[in-house]
């Protein structure tokens, strides 16, 4: 398995760095009328971060919910509104926020250059075009988003990233002192979303000396932010995630990340906490695993929702597992190249009745 693929091009990392956004993105704009659209996570409406978004006069300032997980037509309604803005292309897209929100990023810069609806490109290597310049500011971390070359989207018909070279940010800035405030739920959740990542790459089938290297260095990194409580925490799980995506950059994640798009597309679950829901009861698969995150709950105070499935109807439960067993190179992961013959449709239902 070889994959040439496409790496970050710049990273600025430390804490502070937010105050040097400006500077990067004045590079990009090429005559004075030159302008930008920052995508940016409405939960920052009145909040002092609002106030440092470098903004010039012609810029677009773009508020993005994601109380849901991201989904085509709301990136298609983004990217039009985007497009009528001036009529042009901008210069860059930033996305500023956690996960959902860099992935909004990643898709509209995408769409603003790819003709048609995002769900004709779900999938891997459908990008025709690449995307417009486009920067990532983290404000969560755990997700990898900032690093991978996916923009997870929930469709109509599925929930499946746009999966592309061209999805990779173009530069990103990582500052620590973003990740302060952030409610102590979210935190160990999206963070979760990291942790699993690590125990799917470096227990999967698709396991290299690269992925290894950068999956080791993560999961060292999560355990002393969630076991040993480092002063540092938030720079170290910022590295983490970083890391953390690298890791199945080259690789891939499992089993938990299979079973949870079934979730989110059937309950609108959101992603860290549906891996962390999927990943409680994979035992048999992430023994040691699956122990050591029992373990970190425990250390924060953490409590699963429980019986989320209970009352879902045969469908809604046949839609799930389609979901999941439509993820071919996850399930190849965990289980190898037979998988069907040990992931049937009696397992994964027996798996979802557990949560």
């Amino acid at each position: 398995m070889f994959r040439n693929f496409r790496m970050i091009s710049n990273v600025l990392f430390g804490r502070g760095s937010f105050a040097q956004l400006g500077g990067i993105v004045d590079r990009q704009r090429s005559a004075s009328d030159s302008w930008a659209v920052y995508v940016v996570d409405d939960v920052f409406k009145g909040k002092p971060l609002a106030d440092r978004i470098p903004l010039q006069d012609q810029d677009m300032l773009l508020w993005v919910n994601v109380d849901d997980e991201p989904k085509t037509g709301y990136v298609d309604q983004l990217t039009l509104e985007v497009k009528r803005f001036k009529g042009e292309l901008p210069c860059a897209v930033i996305g500023i926020g956690g996960g959902s929100t860099m992935d909004l990023a990643k898709a509209i810069s995408l769409m603003l250059t790819n003709e048609g609806s995002s769900t004709l490109y779900q999938g891997w290597d459908l990008i025709n075009h690449p995307a417009v310049y486009h920067l990532a500011v983290p404000t969560l971390s755990g997700t990898g988003a900032e690093v991978s070359r996916t923009t997870v989207l929930t469709g109509p018909e599925k929930k499946l990233g746009l999966n592309s070279d061209y999805t990779v940010f173009d530069q990103v800035v990582l500052d620590p002192e973003l990740l302060r405030g952030v409610p102590k739920d979210q935190w160990f959740y999206t963070g979760m979303d990291c942790y699993i990542h690590c125990i799917e790459s470096l227990e999967g089938t698709y396991l290299n000396e690269f992925s290894k290297a950068y999956g080791e260095k993560s999961l060292s990194l999560c355990r002393e932010v969630f076991i040993d409580h480092h002063p540092d925490s938030e720079d170290k799980l910022m590295m983490a995630s970083f890391f953390g995506g690298m890791s199945i950059a080259y690789s891939q994640v499992g089993a938990s990340h299979a079973l949870s798009y079934g979730l989110s597309y059937v309950l609108g679950t959101h992603h860290g906490i549906g891996c962390c829901i999927t990943f409680d009861v994979l035992g048999e698969y992430y023994p040691e695993g699956v122990a050591e995150f029992k373990q970190m709950m425990e250390i924060n105070g953490i409590t699963l929702p429980k019986g989320i499935t209970r009352e879902l109807t045969d469908e809604q439960m046949d839609t799930m597992i389609n979901v999941t067993l439509g993820l071919d190179p996850l399930w190849e992961n965990c289980l190898g190249k037979d998988w069907k013959t040990v992931m049937t449709r009696d397992k994964v239902r027996a798996l979802y009745d557990q949560m």
